[in-house]
């Protein structure tokens, strides 16, 4: 067992999102020569050795002296950086009551009663945490990486199988490391859980650590940029040489142990009922530090003068280094701290360390003690007062109290026993005392979150939102504390996986429901691993009235609810087992492919059923509609007050087979498969299956219509009485043909009689036209002689009387003819 090389790679601290993490640890060679593959694999595996090399073995014993000094001197310097907060927790120990304080002062027997205040808080916190973390079906669930498949839900399934497994039944020290781990958290507000892989064991580990041993420079905001981180560890003598003899740590030769304790060691020892002076055990330091080494083969010319990360463990009482390690992957270039311990903080402060339980309500459960102290004392002094009596005055016997029942002799000096005797006045227990008491107590409650709702205040005809609303007003503190541990085990659960997939068998050691057992580190690889708690509720009560809302809001619109997987959540809230049986999912999580008469038997007792993509959905069509084609089937059916429902969830049924086989005719019309139903896809290739799938959906209807066309044709073939009808439609059609001829000729005769008297009418016209045409042009020249006539006559007369102007001037005239001659010429 190479335990060197264990011990130094066990907590990982794998970062999951990393490209290349894992790279550089499995070693592939094909090597046909058997000689040389194992030289190679001997050279692979002596790098690896050599990574993990303890260096101190090779350093000089003065510059170890030196470095030792160095850092003894920061641990003490963180160690005084946290002495006020260490103090107030050491000092608040007290108050747990843990251990019967039997008081001296201000009288032997005084009261000693501690309130329970903190306690009370202090279990609460840890029953209802441990309760919500780590529930009995295991504390780990799973979420796919990337896009969902049946392939990376059955690796989710069979991851949350095998680490629940391994929390609860290979780790059988985790859930007591756990309820540890928690008890710390709201003690001191800090509880550390560090992660490895135990060679010993041969399997990972998470063991608890309290905040007094991990000690971290209280300026520093994370363990992941903390520049020191120091792990205070106790081994015993033979625990050393063992790891020694393994050559984890240097053989070299120590003294016996410091046999004492610190200070703080022994406080709160003492605060908790232990007597503890001594240990005989070595006081290790385990820091993780950036340092400066020169001689460090493995440092980069790109690391000068850069401090690289280291593990460094120091055994403080000879102030003696046994080992330095790098603390990085071999295969990370950037150098990165790996990361060992896991933080939970409970409230957080200034600095890094958080407040716990102790910083926040010590002193309400400090005021509450020294009420209760004083009531307690008050009555005890009033029922058995104390006072003076004379000298003189002897009681016989001794001066014992006198218990109950009890008479005794008295020798009386002078006087009346009353005149000797005179009490103290003592009081009554002050009932103002008591009720600031209760106020302490309810304030302190409140505000450390473990007050009780009282049911008595909320009516119970209240609505669940009220209900809802008062329940998150008063766990909205424990809610914030629920939601810090649900993100701390997250990141511890990462460290584990991580553990898990690199240090363990390829294979499961148990046969997983689904898939090969050779599948263990790809099913890691698709996964990622999350607490089983809901940092949205701190209490099942909170879950239960959330699913009781949503239960109302469905019952207003059932149609868009999934009410299966309503219900089924609700069950796995209340803690309800096997579940899935009770209601089984139609999403397809739990329902598995059925032959089309088992569906037939499941409709009818009312089981769900679901169609696959991959079925046979035309014969499951055929078997569905003969069932309900059936004269037997249909009776019992319609007799059954379920009947329609019986009915409806058939069809319904169908119609998903019906869906599925319209799907499946498209596709090879369209000669590609078509992507997943659901399926996400970018904006281009929606579009062109969009087109793809519409011209492909047009020919097939085409084709579908085509083909019932022809069907039908085909069946009104083969009908006898279909035939006879044909025939006499054939007969009526000649008829109509005939007809439709004789009226064709009919027409046409009546259009030649329409052409000729169209004719004769126009002949008839032109012969009127030429008549009238003839009047006109002699009733025109007619016209014309008469006008040429009278102007002739006119011009004549304009002639005549021109020659009668002329006689009378004396003129010679010559002979003009006459208007008569003229117009006879």
């Amino acid at each position: 067992m190479d335990i060197d090389k264990s011990l130094n790679q066990a907590p990982m601290g794998l970062d999951l999102d990393a490209p290349d993490m894992d790279e550089g640890l499995d070693i592939e060679i094909e090597i046909e020569d058997e000689d040389a593959e194992e030289e190679e694999a001997e050279v692979e595996i002596d790098e690896d050795d050599e990574f993990a090399e303890n260096l101190a073995e090779d350093m000089d014993e003065g510059d170890l002296t030196e470095l030792a000094s160095d850092l003894l001197g920061e641990f003490d310097e963180d160690i005084s950086s946290r002495k006020d907060w260490m103090q107030t927790y050491v000092d608040g120990l007290e108050l747990l009551g843990m251990k019967v304080d039997d008081r001296t002062e201000p009288w032997p027997g005084a009261c000693g009663v501690y309130h329970p205040l903190m306690s009370e808080a202090l279990v609460k916190f840890q029953a209802e945490t441990m309760m919500e973390t780590f529930p009995a079906r295991g504390p780990v669930r799973t979420e796919i990486i990337g896009k969902e498949t049946p392939a990376k839900k059955e690796a989710a399934e069979r991851v949350e199988a095998d680490m629940n497994y391994q929390l609860t039944d290979v780790m059988i020290e985790y859930r007591p490391e756990h309820e540890r781990m928690l008890w710390g958290l709201g003690l001191s507000g800090n509880a550390f859980k560090k992660v490895y892989y135990d060679p010993s064991l041969g399997r990972q580990t998470a063991m608890y650590v309290p905040s007094e041993d991990v000690v971290v420079p209280y300026g520093a905001s994370s363990l992941e940029v903390a520049g020191r981180v120091t792990h205070v560890m106790r081994k015993t003598p033979n625990e050393v040489k063992k790891l020694q003899a393994a050559g984890f740590y240097r053989d070299i030769e120590l003294d016996d142990p410091v046999d004492s304790l610190d200070e703080v060691e022994t406080a709160i020892a003492e605060r908790m009922g232990f007597k503890a002076s001594t240990d005989d055990r070595y006081k290790l330091l385990e820091m993780q530090v950036e340092l400066e080494l020169e001689d460090d083969n493995f440092r980069d010319d790109e690391d000068e003068g850069i401090a690289l990360p280291y593990i460094v463990t120091i055994e403080k009482g000879t102030q003696t280094i046994l080992s330095i390690r790098r603390n990085w992957n071999s295969d990370d270039k950037k150098k990165l701290k790996r990361q060992h311990f896991v933080h939970y903080p409970y409230v957080p402060g200034f600095g890094f360390y958080a407040f716990g339980l102790i910083h926040l309500i010590g002193a309400f459960a400090k005021s509450g003690t020294s009420l209760i102290r004083q009531l307690v004392d008050a009555g005890t002094l009033s029922n058995l007062p104390g006072g003076f009596k004379t000298k003189g005055l002897r009681v016989k016997g001794d001066d014992t109290p006198i218990a109950p029942a009890e008479w005794r002799d008295v020798d009386v000096a002078s006087g009346t026993m009353r005149d000797n005797i005179m009490p103290l006045p003592y009081k009554e227990p002050s009932q103002v005392l008591y009720s600031l008491l209760g106020t302490i107590v309810e304030e302190g409650r409140r505000f450390a979150g473990a007050a009780d709702m009282k049911i008595s205040d909320m009516s119970g005809q209240a609505p669940v939102g009220t209900t809802l609303a008062i329940l998150e007003r008063t766990l909205k503190s424990m809610s914030a504390i629920q939601a810090r541990v649900h993100y701390s085990m997250k990141q511890e659960f990462r460290l584990l996986k991580g553990i898990i997939r690199d240090y363990t068998p390829e294979s499961y050691s148990y046969d997983p429901v689904e898939g090969s057992r050779k599948a263990k580190q790809a099913d890691y690889d698709m996964v990622s691993v999350i607490p089983v708690s809901d940092p949205n509720a701190a209490t099942m009560a909170q879950k239960i009235v959330q699913y009781q809302a949503v239960l109302q809001l469905a019952q207003t619109a059932p149609q868009i609810y999934d009410m299966p997987y309503l219900h089924r959540q609700m069950l796995d809230v209340l803690g309800i087992t096997n579940a899935e049986k009770l209601v089984p999912l139609t999403d397809g999580d739990d329902m598995k492919p059925r032959d089309p008469m088992s569906e037939n038997m499941d409709v009818i007792n009312g089981k769900p059923v679901k169609a696959f993509i991959y079925q046979d959905h035309d014969s499951h069509i055929a078997v569905h509609t003969a069932m309900m084609q059936d004269p037997e089937v249909a009776a019992m059916i319609g007799q059954n007050p379920q009947g329609q429902t019986v009915m409806a969830a058939m069809q319904a049924h169908m119609q998903e087979h019906l869906a599925f086989s319209y799907r499946k005719q498209i596709e090879e019309q369209a000669g590609v498969p078509l992507p997943p139903p659901n399926a996400e896809m970018s904006e281009d290739i929606e579009l062109q299956v969009s087109r793809l799938v519409a011209a492909a959906a047009q020919q097939l209807s085409q084709k579908k219509q085509a083909e019932a066309q022809q069907q039908q044709n085909q069946q009104m073939a083969q009908d006898p009485i279909i035939q006879m009808q044909q025939q006499e439609l054939a007969i009526k059609q000649g008829e109509l043909e005939l007809k439709k001829q004789k009226m064709q000729i009919d027409a046409a005769e009546r259009s030649d009689k329409l052409e000729l008297e169209q004719k004769r009418i126009e002949s008839q016209e032109e012969i009127a036209g030429l008549q009238i045409g003839a009047k006109l042009a002699e009733s025109k020249g007619k016209l014309d002689a008469e006008q040429e006539a009278e102007g002739l006559r006119i011009s004549m007369e304009v002639i005549r009387d021109q020659m009668n102007m002329n006689q009378q001037q004396g003129k010679a005239t010559p002979a003009f003819p006459t208007t008569e001659e003229v117009t006879n010429e």
